[in-house]
């Protein structure tokens, strides 16, 4: 790990100050899981490291009947621990109990979950974000079993790798990004972007704003659930998941927001699916057809067509998991 300055600040102004230096080459610190490691590879060098951790009001979960706040310095243990979490919103709390590391679930935070970088094997071999040499993607000529089968049309192939963000989506969340010119509220969804450069991130934080709190809307009445595929039960990043929320009338459902995981550079929102479902019973048919219509357009890179199918089996088992129909 090369060098760095070390600086811990306590108000959201202080953090950005220091992140507006671009001489510095400053990189934000919370629980640092991931950009510990990253450092460690040489695949990120930043000269200054802006702790966070001390800012008050950058932690904590508040519930009211509007629903909840969470601090991007919340922790996946704050979350597990939070009894309304686990009621109402059992989506977000079944995709923290999914991380199944005690240590990154004591450590990790909400902020930094969003905020991830992917797992691609390129990128963290450093290779960059879109794997490139010579003018050709290393992903399609290579090892692609664990890339993307939607919105991979290029240069982009990883998979966001959040664990919390489908979740979120399906819960319709916001976010509040403060910087220089203060703050403002993006849709969770909106904060997401496919690359299509190497200079390009594929989330809009620019340099000198931070991530202050998510908001998410009251889900009373709203049947949410999370399914993920991985290989084993212990840590690992799945390989397909899917978040789901659904707002209903009687037994009808009257709208449906449905988001895929790991399977997109980008949490992806299955439309198609959504389309399918309002004004529908549930049954087990339903949800399969769902399942279908939410990979519709997905295609394969060679090595990852088996995704296809998970990704169709978490959104009916998601679906199934949120009306109590689990199988």
């Amino acid at each position: 790990m090369e060098a760095f300055e070390y600086v811990s600040v306590s108000t959201k102004q202080d953090a950005v100050e220091l992140l507006s230096d671009s001489e510095s080459q400053s990189a934000l610190l919370a629980g640092g899981t991931d950009l510990l490691s990253l450092m460690k590879d040489s695949i990120v060098t930043p000269k200054r490291l802006v702790n966070i951790k001390s800012i008050k009001e950058l932690q904590g979960i508040d519930s009211s009947s509007s629903g909840l706040r969470l601090g991007v310095l919340s922790t996946l243990d704050d979350l597990l621990a939070n009894r309304k979490v686990k009621q109402e919103y059992p989506s977000l709390w079944q995709a923290a109990e999914g991380v199944r590391s005690p240590q990154i679930q004591s450590t990790g935070t909400v902020g930094g979950d969003l905020c991830q970088r992917p797992r691609c094997w390129y990128y963290r071999n450093g290779y960059g974000l879109l794997a490139m040499l010579d003018g050709k993607s290393m992903v399609l000529a290579g090892d692609n079993r664990y890339h993307a089968i939607l919105g991979n049309s290029g240069p982009a192939y990883f998979v966001n790798p959040s664990s919390l963000a489908p979740a979120l989506i399906a819960l319709d969340a916001s976010i509040t990004i403060y910087g220089s010119d203060g703050a403002k509220k993006v849709k969770l969804q909106d904060f997401y972007q496919i690359p299509s450069g190497q200079d390009q991130l594929e989330y809009k934080l620019n340099d000198g704003q931070i991530l202050t709190d998510i908001e998410v809307p009251s889900a009373a009445g709203t049947q949410n659930a999370t399914y993920e595929v991985r290989q084993k039960e212990n840590l690992d990043w799945p390989l397909a998941a899917a978040a789901v929320a659904l707002e209903m009338d009687g037994s009808r459902i009257r709208e449906a927001r449905v988001v895929l995981g790991h399977v997109a550079p980008i949490p992806w929102r299955a439309s198609a699916a959504e389309r399918l479902l309002v004004g529908k019973t549930l049954s087990e048919s339903v949800a399969e057809q769902a399942g279908e219509a939410a990979i519709g357009g997905a295609k394969s890179l060679g090595g990852n067509k088996y995704k296809i199918q998970l990704a169709r089996v978490a959104v009916k088992r998601a679906l199934l998991r949120a009306t109590g129909r689990e199988v």
